[in-house]
């Protein structure tokens, strides 16, 4: 067994935020919906430079995630109709998606843990949906990168990864638990300070530290609540892996914070199931989806 590690959440992710950095084009996209005098139509040029980007962020506008009767055929009327803040969120969520590349298949299948991450985002916008929360497209963007640390740790500390990956596998523990036990911290916290490098709003960067132990929210505690739940619904389902061998514990707190009625849970599952294809095959662009 390798010996506790001097290991800091800063120092996983000092020099990973530079190499793995977002592109140029979502600062650019940033500083124009933060200018007072942005249009929607230069908001849409700079979204429209990307065509790969553009092709996806439409085919996600057009599919059962939004339900809208008519057919979105240009950005300008994705973010007209979607919302400017909406359209830059999930821009961040595809983005990511394509910064991580390369990492070993003995640690992860690139395919299975974006799965994961799209089914924890959907069930995490469907369950903001019932709680009548505002913005939906931050609980599905934070869903998406919930697990985003784990990647960071993957790239950083890969030899220590799967001896953790290896000790859960046989002992039953809980990856996050051993993470925590032997490094001092967990890959939540290290996803969360990434998106914080990244100057990700905290609105989506601390849900994502605090998903599982919601108590730790400070501005954001009813999303990382709902994140929480949605993750372990993900995992209940068994759509996708990001590490995790079994269904994380609930939080209880978190059940009666949200009040969630047992009887939505069938529903929840059915919505679930009937939008994660397509928005799997929208996110993923008709590319193979192992990057």
């Amino acid at each position: 067994m390798l010996r506790k590690p001097q290991l800091s959440v800063e120092h996983m992710v000092e020099d990973v935020s530079t190499i793995h950095s977002l592109p140029l084009f979502y600062s650019q996209l940033s500083e124009a919906i933060d200018h007072p005098r942005s249009s929607i139509g230069d908001i849409a040029k700079i979204i429209a430079e990307d065509q790969g980007l553009t092709a996806r962020i439409l085919k996600l506008a057009n599919s059962p995630l939004f339900g809208y009767f008519s057919k979105i055929d240009t950005i300008t009327q994705a973010v007209t109709i979607i919302g400017v803040l909406q359209v830059r969120d999930l821009a961040l969520a595809l983005s990511v998606m394509d910064v991580f590349k390369g990492i070993p298949e003995d640690l992860v299948n690139m395919e299975q843990f974006w799965k994961h991450s799209i089914a924890t985002g959907l069930a995490s916008r469907l369950l903001a949906t019932s709680q009548r929360e505002s913005n939906l497209e931050r609980f599905f963007v934070a869903g998406i990168l919930h697990d985003v640390g784990r990647l960071v740790m993957y790239v950083k500390i890969p030899e220590i990864c799967l001896e953790l990956l290896e000790q859960c596998r046989a002992t039953g523990s809980l990856l996050h638990r051993a993470e925590r036990e032997k490094l001092g911290f967990d890959h939540a916290e290290v996803g969360s300070a990434l998106l914080k490098r990244w100057k990700i709003p905290p609105r989506v960067a601390e849900p994502v530290g605090t998903h599982h132990d919601s108590s730790k929210g400070d501005q954001y505690p009813r999303e990382g609540a709902i994140l929480h739940f949605a993750d372990l619904i993900a995992h209940a389902l068994q759509i996708g892996n990001s590490g995790e061998v079994f269904v994380p514990e609930l939080d209880h707190g978190v059940w009666e914070r949200l009040q969630i009625s047992s009887f939505y849970l069938p529903t929840l599952v059915r919505q679930v199931d009937s939008t994660y294809e397509q928005t799997v095959s929208a996110l993923f662009g008709g590319e193979d989806a192992a990057r």
